[in-house]
């Protein structure tokens, strides 16, 4: 992922605390086998940073990439909004001199991939999982012996994602004077479609404390 300056996290907190914010569903992006394409499945994960957790159906493809290749990229993405030319055009210049682009936080984390099949392991997995997603408790026991899950376990296998490296990006045109970055999330605010507002957000907590971007 290409990263400018003005785009990098300011510090590991920040991508940490917008993960813990509900930012818990990304790709998980695969090599595929000797000449097939990747493979990239959409899926929840849990954990921490130094240690994802995912689990996906026994008959999902991409068990044979990961055999293959236990080497993985799990990519998550949000606050992400198209900003239009006209939002971005320099004082001074027409208007439509503006040149457009998109806003978004993406954080990436490369992992060794560990595939986990025993079925008290996979109902330890699963128990660390529904207190993650589910942390009211309001549901049956897991145990691997037992229903309504354990009958089901030999139906999935789990995938604990040993994370190497991590990196983020939040571009939201932090290179911009403050006076400009304000206006669009004002702009952003008010337009109020899809993640517009989250992005607006996002983009006035790095206005507070990135101020004046500074090479």
């Amino acid at each position: 992922m290409f990263i400018q300056p003005w785009d990098a996290a300011l510090d590991e907190a920040e991508w940490r605390s917008w993960i813990a914010d509900g930012h818990d569903f990304g790709q998980l992006c695969v090599n595929g086998p000797p000449g097939r394409p990747p493979v990239a499945v959409p899926t929840p994960f849990s954990g921490h940073a130094g240690d994802l957790l995912v689990h996906l159906a026994r008959p999902n493809p991409v068990w044979t990439a990961v055999e293959n290749d236990p080497h993985v990229l799990l990519t998550v993405f949000g606050d992400y909004a198209f900003i239009p030319g006209p939002w971005r055009a320099r004082t001074g210049t027409p208007p439509t001199d503006g040149v457009p682009t998109s806003y978004y936080t993406a954080v990436q984390f490369t992992c060794r991939a560990h595939i986990v099949d025993d079925p008290e392991a996979k109902a330890e997995l699963l128990r660390r999982q529904l207190a993650h997603f589910q942390p009211e408790g309001d549901h049956a026991p897991v145990a691997a012996d037992a229903p309504p899950y354990g009958r089901m376990l030999s139906g999935i296998r789990d995938l604990r994602l040993e994370v190497t490296e991590a990196v983020a990006k939040f571009k939201y045109d932090d290179h911009k004077p403050v006076e400009h970055r304000s206006a669009v999330a004002d702009r952003l605010t008010a337009r109020g479609q899809g993640l517009d507002v989250p992005t607006a957000r996002r983009q006035r907590r790095r206005i507070e404390r990135v101020g004046t971007w500074k090479p």
